[in-house]
């Protein structure tokens, strides 16, 4: 009988060995006559435990992990392909706690398929929405959006349903469908998740919007350092394009889109969409002054859709299951779910996707099992390099776009970077203001300028200069660059800026300084 063995191919695993494990799996079988068929999976997300391996059964798949390489003779010398037990045995995977807890909607293949099978995605559940599409009128497809809930997963929050309803009524011979895939926040992997692990998600997604507002080409924007996204999309488009699923006549149905991958250049203002787009043309990346917006004047002058992967790919859910089923997720006006990325300073790191409404705190304690150090978790910050740093006060905040607004917090991409209490939240801020003095585009003068004139004052600040002056000066330059600042490159800087500073003053000097500076 053969024996189906999974091990991940998802780069997280690839990067603590899982190709070296697959290959000795297989040397080892051979040399036991042992029959297997090994696929190669995409991640469950638990990335403490890889490389995970799987063995289906009739009672469902059961993990071993980590397992590395010279751990492999051991798993066949306790029978794990029949059951047998050992010390990485980690019983039933979807028993396993922290995947047990989560809400997968999105997620609900990866680490199941094999990410580039398209026989895999169609057995569960793949392109049932663009089916479904296929027999709607556009218009009926944008109302199903809209009606969803869905918003933004990049950062902006912005109605998804809303955006697509302007592209379909403008008047264009070309219209496009752009997807930002350039994933550039510390602490965020999920869309590198989605396109390693579960390409043809996005492709479908991609090409519902497409049918939804009339536009027949599509580019997926991936940064460079996702070498084997690039290549797992690259292999699934092609796989589309044979079935029918991509390009002219899609499924028989008359209607066209077509969808290629760009490899972008590294530039994490290219996040910034006209910044995207102007480096899709083949021009540096530079934002562009709004208006005019890029739903009517986007890539190459024509109207475009542009959302993230994560927005994208919860589309063929939406339209396969219908848009209450999604909306029945989440808690006010953050419908649907969010998959989450735990990074930093935890004991437990990696993706959980969850219906809004989870606190901080289930996330770092109940996921995340506190801090890897054992010390207390002093502050951690969501939404990338450019998110609110936020104290353990607000630890019982939901994610929810308002109510972490109403914290002067936002919850970007849904990336969070934990640090326990031996951080120093002045050289966090330095951080932020570096971070975009290096990767400020440099059209405007609040970015270009004051981060660097930033980075100049907290250097005072932590050598403790006349510490009242410039803090006085610090909190004046942040207004300056969230009100004058071209893009959310700047406009954002100051949030964790300030964030460090309002919620930490001790870093930054005694009491007594800090209030004679206010």
């Amino acid at each position: 009988m053969t024996v189906t063995i999974f091990v991940p191919r998802d780069s997280t695993a690839l990067a603590l060995g899982a190709n070296e494990t697959a290959a000795a799996i297989e040397r080892e079988a051979k040399a036991r006559g042992i029959d297997i068929k090994l696929v190669r999976n995409g991640s469950r997300g638990m990335f403490w435990l890889e490389p995970l391996v799987e063995v289906a059964t009739d009672a469902g798949r059961i993990g071993f992990g980590p397992i590395e390489a010279h751990e492999v003779a051991g798993l066949f010398d306790a029978g794990f392909t029949t059951g047998g037990s050992h010390p990485k045995a980690l019983g039933l995977t979807e028993e396993i706690p922290y995947l047990k807890k989560q809400e997968r909607l999105q997620f609900v293949r990866v680490g199941i398929t094999d990410p580039v099978s398209l026989d895999d995605y169609l057995a569960h559940e793949g392109y049932v929405g663009l089916k479904k599409a296929i027999a709607m009128e556009p218009a009926a497809i944008v109302q199903e959006v809209t009606d969803s809930g869905l918003r933004g997963r990049g950062g902006a929050a912005f109605p998804t349903g809303i955006k697509w309803k302007t592209v379909l009524g403008a008047e264009a011979p070309q219209k496009y469908i752009a997807c930002n895939a350039d994933e550039g926040d510390s602490g965020t992997f999920s869309d590198r998740m989605v396109m390693e692990d579960d390409p043809f998600m996005l492709i479908e997604g991609m090409t519902i919007a497409g049918l939804a507002v009339k536009a027949t080409e599509g580019y997926i924007y991936v940064r460079s350092e996702y070498p084997h996204s690039i290549a797992n999309l690259n292999e699934a488009i092609a796989a589309a394009n044979a079935a029918g699923y991509l390009g002219e006549n899609i499924l028989g149905s008359g209607r066209t889109f077509n969808l290629q991958v760009r490899k972008a250049a590294g530039a994490y203002v290219c996040g910034e969409e006209t910044a995207m787009l102007e480096s899709i043309e083949g021009k540096r990346g530079m934002v562009r002054a709004k208006p005019p917006l890029p739903a009517l004047q986007g890539l190459f002058g024509q109207p475009t859709v542009i959302n993230n992967v994560i927005s994208l790919s919860a589309v063929p859910l939406i339209l396969s299951r219908g848009a209450e089923f999604y909306k029945n997720y989440g808690m006010g006006r953050s419908r649907g779910t969010l998959p989450m990325q735990l990074a930093g300073n935890l004991k437990y790191g990696g993706l959980v996707e969850k219906a809004f409404g989870v606190t901080l705190r289930e996330l770092l304690y109940d996921f995340g099992g506190g801090s890897e150090s054992g010390r207390p978790i002093r502050a951690v910050q969501v939404g990338g390099p450019l998110g609110a740093y936020m104290p353990e006060s607000l630890f019982d905040t939901p994610f929810d776009y308002e109510a972490f607004a109403a914290v002067a917090s936002t919850v970007g991409h849904g990336g969070l970077v934990a640090f326990d209490d031996t951080v120093d939240m002045a050289k966090q801020a330095r951080y932020a203001m570096h971070f975009c003095a290096e990767e400020s585009c440099g059209k405007c003068t609040p970015c270009r300028i004051g981060s660097t004139r930033g980075v100049e004052v907290m250097d005072k600040i932590i050598a403790n200069q006349n510490r009242p002056q410039q803090i006085h000066l610090l909190r004046d330059l942040c207004d300056v660059m969230v009100t004058g600042s071209l893009c959310a490159m700047g406009n954002m800087t100051p949030f964790p800026v300030l964030s460090a500073l309002n919620h930490f003053p001790e870093d930054f000097g005694d009491q007594k300084t800090l209030a004679n500076a206010a």
